[in-house]
Parts: C-alpha cells; structure tokens; sequence
C-alpha cells in the first residue's frame, strides 16, 4: 500500500460509509422506535392505498354497468326482481330501496294494487334512497381518516427520531476529549433516515388522501343525480296514481 494513501485513509474499511440496514441497527432506542413505526404506517398505508383504488374501480363499474341497464328502457319490476334478491351497492342499493318503498306503498298486505291514498310515500323514498346513500358513501369513506392521520404525524415521528438522533450524537461528542465529524456523523444520518422516512411516509398518505376525497365526491354527485332522477320518475308514478 502507497504510505501517501495510508495517510488519506485509501483503503481504510474504517472509513467506508455504513449502509441504510446498518445505520438501522446501530441507531440508539429511540431513533429505531421511530423507524419501525413509520415502516408499520408506511406497509398498512400500502394496503389502504390498494383497497381503497379497487373499490373505487369496483363502484365505477358497477354504477357504469347499472346505469346502461336501468336506462335501457327496461322495465322498472323486471330490473328490481333479481336485485331485491341479493346485497346491493351504489346506484343498484339505491333503486332496490325506493323500489321496495314504493311497493310498500303502493300495494297491500296481499300484493295486490292498494286503494289508500299513498300519503307521504314520496317523502319515505326520498328518506330511504338517502339511508342508502349516506351508507354506501361511507363505506367508501372507510380508511380515509387512517391515511389523515398517518399523513399529519409521519414527519412529526420523523422529526422525533431526528431530535433523538442528534441529542445521542451530540452525548457522544461530550463523551470523548476530541470532537470531530467522524464522532457525530453516526447520530446524525441515523436521524436524518428518520426524518425523511417521516416524509416518504407521509407524502403519498397525503397525496392519495387528496385523490380519494375527489373521486369520492365526484360518486357522491353521480349517486345523488342518479337518485334525484328516479326519485321524479315515482313522483309521476305516485300523481298518476292519486
């Protein structure tokens, strides 16, 4: 070995920069506590992140495909029939359960066409057709209050393992008679991986809230015209038959 390399530290495994798995596992308490956390959010925001796109998939299709039948030209008992028989989400919950409504009020104990007066079954649609909305929006709605509040605390955990991995770097250097770079880089990148873990958690927890939220009110606006449509659809029913 060159003596001028010896020197300079060419070659010096010693000097050879730790990699992120190592950091890790060198990283006091307080920092690693940190890291584990936000990987936990960080592997669960993952999974919410996919269910939430394929349910959202789903009811997009599902609402497509509803809407081709319904405005097919079909008729309204003909499509209710095999509904009714199963468990119904988005535009098809909200057809079966005014319909189911409106027979209730429009047909008597026997299944006969009934000759009271259908008092207040417009109100009962609209009530029942809002039941099955507010429901379906909120299980749409389900996991969004988790990918908030990982994307409000991730860099504040980032920031906490930061905090602790400066303050065990800086013990050491009170620890030694001579303080050089060597002696505090350790803590520091161990802090600095937690901090911006912290942020890589966070950001797509945040973005994809951002995108969730939209799609989601954007189906709400499609539900809620849908709903509005067939509610005036029985409200002709209803006058025809006063």
């Amino acid at each position: 070995m060159n003596p001028d390399d010896s020197q300079l530290g060419v070659g010096d495994t010693a000097n050879v920069a730790p990699s992120v798995p190592e950091l890790i596992l060198n990283a006091p308490l307080g920092v690693q506590l940190a890291i584990i956390v936000l990987l936990v959010a960080l592997m669960w925001s993952v999974v919410v992140i996919a269910r939430k796109l394929i349910q959202l998939y789903k009811a997009r299709k599902e609402a497509d495909k509803f809407e081709k039948v319904f405005w097919s030209g079909q008729a309204l008992d003909e499509l209710y029939q095999p509904l009714a028989q199963r468990r119904n989400n988005g535009m098809a919950a909200l057809f079966v359960s005014a319909m189911r409504e409106w027979k209730r009020s429009s047909q008597g104990d026997n299944g006969q066409p009934s000759s009271r007066p259908m008092t207040g079954a417009q109100g009962r649609i609209e009530l029942v057709t809002k039941v099955a909305l507010t429901r379906d929006l909120d299980a749409l709605a389900s996991g969004l209050s988790f990918l908030r509040v990982v994307a409000a605390t991730a860099p504040l955990v980032g920031l906490f393992g930061l905090s602790w991995g400066l303050m065990s770097a800086f013990q050491v250097v009170a620890g030694t008679s001579v303080a050089n770079l060597a002696a505090v880089a350790p803590g520091v990148a161990q802090g600095l991986l937690s901090a911006a873990l912290g942020w890589l958690v966070a950001i797509p927890a945040k973005a994809f809230t951002v995108k969730f939220e939209a799609e989601r009110a954007r189906y709400a606006a499609r539900l809620r015209g849908f709903s509005d449509e067939f509610s005036a659809i029985l409200s002709r029913q209803i006058d025809r038959a006063a």
